[in-house]
């Protein structure tokens, strides 16, 4: 009997054991499983070459006060990224989480100065070296340190155009000639009677360093990119009332732009979506990933809206992985990954 109720004790206790392990396995599973948001939304059935249907986008860092900029360095296998009202680029891996890349960011000054102040749309150059659109320092900037080791040390590449100071370069693309084309919004002017410029303009720095201005017509000219083949620009408008997205035409020699047209307009979207057209990425195949009312809008290369993945927090920009298999976007307080296809 003694022996029984021994066998008997033994199988409880070995039972409650196993019980709590797989509980406890079950809570770290639970703490360790990703946060996922967002939902597709498809139009079109070419979307499905594109990413996969379901596609989700998981929270990979968060904890920001306005991201923006995202920017993929494949040899580190590093996500970087501004948070412009702090004055900081994060980077992101997968072995490390997030990190402090770069500070200060945007605004070396030491005067107190209010606004938006730091970094902005990021990119490399044909050499690899980072350029920043600096809202503080209101410029085009190099970073004089590899991408490897930053440091907060920059050139200007460009800070004027005729003499007067930019507002606050926002976003940038570099083309296969090593020309940088780039937005220049009011947004993170300290004060509007800051401002110099009598348009808020689209420019190009040339090789020589000769800036051009190429459109004065955009009343909030945010996100840019080129289509393969550079013959087409695209810019974006985070206008309110003009909520839309323009293609030019390079004209020949690059030495301006011709034929402007509305790529895409917004207005008359919901007007509960959050999100204005602000930063946007194009794949080798021309389509279009572009933050907008309501989350990510994909076109295709004539502008035919193919889907959108749907996200409550207003989205600035995004990255796409050297594969195109992997779309970074920043979204507001969050950094977010989308698996787009295997």
């Amino acid at each position: 009997m003694k022996f029984y109720f021994a066998v008997l004790l033994s199988a409880i206790l070995f039972s409650c054991s196993n019980e709590k392990q797989k509980a406890e396995t079950t809570v770290g599973e639970q703490a360790s499983a990703p946060k996922m948001l967002g939902s597709l939304e498809k139009t079109d059935a070419a979307l499905d070459a594109i990413i996969s249907p379901g596609a989700q986008a998981e929270v990979i860092a968060e904890g920001f006060e306005w991201s923006e900029g995202p920017l993929w360095l494949e040899k580190t296998k590093t996500l970087i990224w501004s948070d412009v009202p702090a004055n900081t680029i994060y980077k992101w891996t997968a072995e490390k989480g997030k990190e402090v890349y770069l500070t200060p960011s945007g605004y070396t000054d030491t005067a107190k100065r209010g606004g938006e102040m730091g970094s902005n749309g990021l990119t490399l150059d044909n050499e690899g070296n980072l350029i920043l659109c600096q809202h503080g320092n209101r410029q085009i900037a190099k970073m004089n340190s590899s991408v490897d080791d930053p440091k907060p040390v920059f050139t200007t590449l460009a800070g004027n155009y005729k003499g007067k100071r930019f507002s606050s370069p926002n976003d940038a693309i570099v083309s296969s000639t090593g020309e940088i084309y780039f937005t220049d919004p009011p947004y993170g002017l300290a004060k509007p009677e800051d401002k110099e410029q009598p348009y808020n303009g689209v420019y190009k720095i040339k090789k020589n360093g000769e800036v051009v201005l190429l459109v004065d017509s955009i009343s909030r000219p945010n996100g840019i990119a080129l289509f393969p083949g550079e013959k087409r620009l695209l810019v974006a408008s985070s206008d309110d009332n003009k909520p839309i997205w323009y293609v030019y035409e390079l004209s020949d020699g690059g030495v301006g732009v011709k034929n402007g047209r509305i790529f895409y307009s917004a207005a008359g979207s919901d007007k509960s979506l959050k999100g204005l057209p602000d930063g946007l990425k194009i794949d080798k195949n021309g389509n279009v990933f572009a933050t907008g009312p309501g989350g990510v809008w994909i076109f295709n290369s004539e502008g035919k809206v193919l889907g959108k993945l749907k996200l409550n927090d207003p989205t600035s920009n995004c990255a796409l992985s050297p594969d195109e298999k992997t779309l970074y976007i920043t979204n507001d307080m969050n950094v977010l990954r989308v698996k787009m296809r295997e």
